[in-house]
């Protein structure tokens, strides 16, 4: 079977974009997805994304799988690479723009901006343990700045949600970290129940940080929306950094506002790679 596809990438995490916007649910199995995702024997990438029809009044729904086949709630490079997709298949790359996306993180707000890059209203983040979920903690606490044994070492932890997981940590230099030995610990460590992302990062300025960062489901990654808003949140709440920061990562960088109301922005680029028909049967 032959099946119509574009690759997007926003700072090099990469996506296989699916047009399902007449479908309720995605036309594809997260077995076929890891298939797809394959970087050897597929397309190649870190996860499939579906641009569905809309719920509850939203313009659209987005779905994702992992290259793993797991499926998160959200995915904040994710989100800008289907808003720029949307725009193509509806023929209207205009600045201003915005769409209105269900995810299973809630509806997220991008926006197409002047310079090509967009701009999602992220929402407000998560911070109780139980809505992150953590071990960590009791159920209405915050998890800041908690120890947490991981690899023989002890590591100062925060964890915050963005409708996902995130454990942040800050280290001296983010470049020595070994992501493929540490990362999936952290990801797999008993006190996550829905296992977890994970950032290391570098304080090189109040309003500049440094970030690398393993991604559950999809292991290094070059960038993660979510993971550099989460980022940002815990830099603040441990008084490490501005509410407005850029954030530094592996494939680039994306600039970070958390507003006094709670809610959080984000803005980076997305690009359109290639666009092509995918031959696959079902294994």
């Amino acid at each position: 079977m032959n099946r119509q596809f574009s690759k997007y990438q926003g700072l090099g995490n990469d996506f296989i974009l699916i047009d399902d916007r007449h479908l309720q649910e995605p036309s594809l199995s997260p077995e076929l997805a890891v298939q797809m995702c394959d970087r050897n024997f597929g397309i190649g990438a870190d996860g499939v994304i579906f641009a569905l029809a809309g719920q509850n009044g939203t313009d659209y729904t987005m779905r994702i799988y992992n290259s793993d086949g797991s499926e998160p709630q959200m995915c904040g490079n994710g989100i800008r690479c289907l808003a720029q997709f949307i725009a193509r298949l509806e023929g209207n790359l205009v600045p201003g723009r915005s769409y209105n996306i269900h995810t299973l993180a809630g509806t997220m707000k991008p926006r197409l901006e002047t310079d090509g890059q967009v701009t999602v209203d992220m929402g407000t983040p998560f911070l109780e343990a139980g809505e992150i979920p953590t071990g960590l903690g009791a159920h209405g606490e915050k998890v800041i700045a908690r120890p947490l044994e991981v690899g023989g070492r002890s590591w100062l932890v925060t964890c915050v949600s963005m409708g996902n997981p995130h454990c942040i940590t800050f280290v001296t230099d983010a470049d020595e970290i070994d992501l493929a030995t540490i990362g999936p610990l952290f990801e797999h460590h008993p006190v996550f129940p829905e296992r977890t992302n994970t950032e290391f990062v570098e304080i090189v300025r109040p309003d500049y940080l440094k970030m690398r960062v393993w991604e559950r489901g999809a292991g290094a990654t070059l960038a993660c929306g979510t993971g550099a808003c989460a980022t940002v949140v815990a830099g603040v709440l441990n008084q490490k950094c501005d509410r407005s920061c850029t954030v530094e990562l592996p494939g680039g960088c994306l600039h970070i506002h958390w507003h006094e109301d709670g809610r959080l922005y984000m803005k980076g680029p997305a690009k359109e790679v290639f666009t092509g028909v995918y031959q696959y049967q079902y294994k």
